[in-house]
């Protein structure tokens, strides 16, 4: 049995799986607030060129009924778009002049 959390195609992915694959959209942006410019940017570099690849493997699937490393591609996508602003634009975790404020969704997209 595997230890990879990710298709074998996505080996070059997988460094990033353990902090990056995460289930629900409040925990990723928890993990992007609680991680380094540095962290992000090199996710951000590994993932992004990688990211049709893994949008054309996961269209293989039906989306309700993901294998499990199938599954972890997509949260590592959803975390992919939740560091892009912060990379590409505000080179900082939070949301720029957004002070203390913070929005709480209590209904995500599944998978």
């Amino acid at each position: 049995m595997s230890d990879t959390m990710l298709p074998d195609e996505f080996a070059d992915c997988e460094p990033f799986a353990a902090k990056w694959c995460i289930a629900t959209e409040a925990a990723r942006y928890a993990e992007r607030l609680n991680s380094t410019m540095t962290e992000m940017q090199a996710f951000y570099d590994a993932m992004y060129p990688r990211v049709r690849d893994a949008m054309a493997h996961l269209d293989k699937f039906s989306l309700h009924e993901l294998p499990e490393r199938e599954l972890n591609l997509l949260r590592l996508v959803y975390s992919l778009i939740m560091v892009s602003l912060p990379v590409e634009v505000w080179q900082q975790p939070k949301v720029i002049d957004s002070g203390t404020a913070y929005f709480d969704r209590h209904l995500e997209p599944t998978p």
